[in-house]
């Protein structure tokens, strides 16, 4: 059974405070989108009527901060079959949306509402850092009601409790005292209780897909050690200190097109590896058209690894150095940030974001149509 909340007014001696049928519980609707912090944990709505395509339409769809979605399915009049059936046929349907298909849908929702910023930057705005690689790994299914009856809750009991399947129901209690209303919560099955979210379908689609080209790399701009002023005049890209700093960057193929990001402050420029990583004592750049070793180039950073030398426990802790040709660069000063744009603490790693790749191409006026023929 649900816990039930009981609310008393305690002016002067306690008054129980009357529960009410909700007048229309279709205005809960309205309330989720208005505040959706008042079912608990925070979540982005995403869409609202949203149509399946199974021609029925969810009535809220929501996602939760590591990208996993949240179906919210009013009960409305519907007799327990119907409302169960529902949320679990909407289950089936957005196990299977892909990462594509999900930006979409928040694209037309966030257009409906008269805004037009990407999934990405709401997701920033309300979480904090931006979306996970991979959207609906996993899926919850709620029902909200202000009651259901005893056949609805033995049958969301027996889904959850004995075969895990993510569903539970989200009860709004209503309440009027002297001409005000107020709203409390609770759940059929305790958070703690409830099954695990449901894994998403496996598969092609998750992840947004990568073009084969786009590479995210993080310079690290550290005083004494590296600095983007050399990377910028010079041509290159670098890291150092461990194998863990620089084993992805030594990955970056030949023809990789990197946006470049100096953590904490943004991304300062985009260009093209034009040869093969090199340990910092050993690299030759080309400058001007001609070969100069870069230890012989009047340089900022250092380059070098501590004074214990070049291993340490084993680990390769030289800086390692890539040219790129850089195809538009900036000063550090110059840097380009937008909430949801990607990071990594990962030297290089694919890079699969559109709405980086989109803002930031066009920050620095590079042509996308060209630069992914």
């Amino acid at each position: 059974m649900p816990l039930e909340f009981g609310l008393w007014r305690v002016d002067d001696k306690p008054v129980r405070v009357a529960t009410r049928p909700m007048p229309l519980e279709s205005r809960l609707e309205a309330l989720i989108e208005a505040d959706p912090g008042i079912l608990g944990d925070p979540l982005l709505l995403i869409g609202r009527q949203v149509p399946t395509s199974h021609g029925k339409v969810v009535d809220l769809l929501g996602m939760d901060a590591d990208g996993g979605l949240h179906v919210l399915e009013l009960k409305r009049d519907r007799t327990p079959r119907e409302v169960v059936a529902q949320v679990l046929d909407y289950g089936s349907w957005v196990q299977a949306l892909t990462n594509e298909q999900i930006r979409d849908i928040y694209a037309s929702y966030a257009r409906s509402r008269g805004q037009a910023e990407e999934l990405d930057e709401a997701f920033a705005l309300r979480f904090g850092g931006s979306p996970p690689e991979a959207l609906n790994s996993t899926h919850a299914l709620t029902i909200v009601a202000s009651e259901i009856d005893a056949a609805t809750e033995r049958i969301v009991t027996y889904l959850a409790s004995g075969f895990q399947v993510p569903v539970n129901v989200l009860f709004f209690r209503y309440f009027e005292d002297e001409g005000r209303a107020y709203l409390a919560r609770t759940w059929l099955i305790d958070e703690a209780e409830a099954a695990a979210p449901s894994a998403g379908a496996k598969g092609h689609g998750k992840q947004e897909p990568w073009n084969g080209i786009d590479w995210y790399v993080s310079f690290g701009d550290e005083p004494g050690s590296r600095s983007w002023d050399d990377a910028l005049r010079y041509g290159f890209v670098s890291a150092g200190g461990g194998e863990w700093f620089s084993r992805t960057l030594r990955s970056l193929p030949i023809g990789a097109r990197v946006f470049t990001h100096i953590p904490k402050v943004g991304y300062v420029g985009v260009g093209t590896v034009s040869g093969e990583p090199q340990p910092f004592e050993d690299a030759v750049l080309t400058i001007d058209g001609h070969s100069r070793p870069m230890a012989d180039l009047p340089l900022k950073g250092t380059y070098r690894p501590t004074a214990a030398g070049a291993e340490v426990d084993g680990q390769d802790r030289r800086e390692w150095i890539v040219p790129v040709t850089w195809e538009q660069a900036a000063p550090r000063e110059r840097a380009l940030w937008r909430p949801g744009f990607f990071a990594n603490q990962n030297s290089a790693c694919k890079l699969r974001a559109r709405f980086t790749i989109d803002e930031v191409s066009r920050h620095f006026g590079i042509d996308q149509d060209s630069a992914d023929a």
